[in-house]
């Protein structure tokens, strides 16, 4: 029998039947759901109580004694990235589509585009509270700070004029989708990394992966690095450095959380962010 208490100590749960040997934490949470239908899971946060501290536990992970904190309203990842990347796909279009109405200056014939790539998960969930953060990240400096300089007519590709010759141009397009497949490619590697139908989970290997933690977003950065030096926008530029910043903390958070979870299994010599490096 199990004793489920949320953190002020109030009992939610007083006796609950698991199979401790071989329980999952899924199993705790639809046991509260049932029982307290105002927690739902995905406003649910397990703990572990231990002598040595609090465990916060993860899905998978058999449990003994546990605590209930309430996460706030979340929201589902797909609704999160379909928000994100409709502003600056709505932003970019409008602005490149009616140059004739957002400049005083006719629009050229000339084109300059901005690959954006779009994703979509459909796992989990975010606090409601960080998508007004996102949102300004994707709409704000993605959006209208790229595009509005960007598509304005007579613009002459900043501060790298020479790039965009063909000598240079040719080689920064495929060193761009040498990054953009390869990003593809260590998704799908994290994507396949739990079988269908098993809680296992396994240590990411294979392209990119013997090298570093988190090669997507290596890659990641290397296309926006391109498209930076093809634009020659500061704009963009800024956009790719606070999403290198970005990315950098939290490919530091994965590789620790999987060096405590696999132990010595974890590859010791795998740098967290780019090869060989960091």
């Amino acid at each position: 029998m199990t004793t489920v208490t949320t953190k002020n100590g109030s009992v939610l749960l007083e006796e609950l039947e698991l199979d401790l040997a071989n329980g999952y934490v899924d199993d705790i949470c639809k046991a509260i759901a049932a029982a307290e239908p105002k927690y739902t899971i995905s406003r649910q946060r397990l703990m572990l109580q231990r002598p040595e501290g609090t465990l916060v536990l993860q899905k998978g992970d058999p449990l003994s004694k546990y605590e209930i904190k309430k996460n706030g309203p979340q929201i589902d990842w797909r609704t999160v990235f379909l928000i994100e990347y409709l502003g600056p796909l709505l932003i970019h279009t409008t602005l490149y589509m009616g140059q004739s109405i957002f400049y005083a200056a006719p629009a050229q014939e000339e084109i300059s585009v901005t690959p954006r790539r779009t994703t979509v998960q459909i796992n989990d969930t975010m606090p409601l509270g960080n998508l007004p953060k996102n949102c300004f990240h994707y709409w704000v400096i993605g959006g209208i700070m790229i595009a509005y300089p960007l598509y304005q007519p007579g613009y002459e590709h900043g501060y790298f004029k020479g790039l965009t010759e063909p000598m240079f141009l040719g080689p920064l397009l495929l060193i761009w989708l040498f990054a953009e497949v390869s990003n593809l490619m260590t998704h799908i590697t994290l994507r396949n990394l739990r079988p269908v139908g098993t809680r296992v989970r396994n240590i990411p290997m294979g392209y990119g992966f013997n090298h570093v933690t988190c090669p997507n977003y290596f890659f990641e950065i290397l296309g926006w690095i391109v498209l930076s030096l093809i634009t020659g926008s500061l704009a963009v530029w800024f956009f790719t450095i606070v999403g290198a910043v970005q990315m950098y903390f939290w490919a530091v958070k994965k590789h620790k959380r999987y060096i405590k979870e696999f132990g010595d299994k974890y590859p010791r010599r795998r740098k967290i962010l780019i090869p060989y490096i960091i």
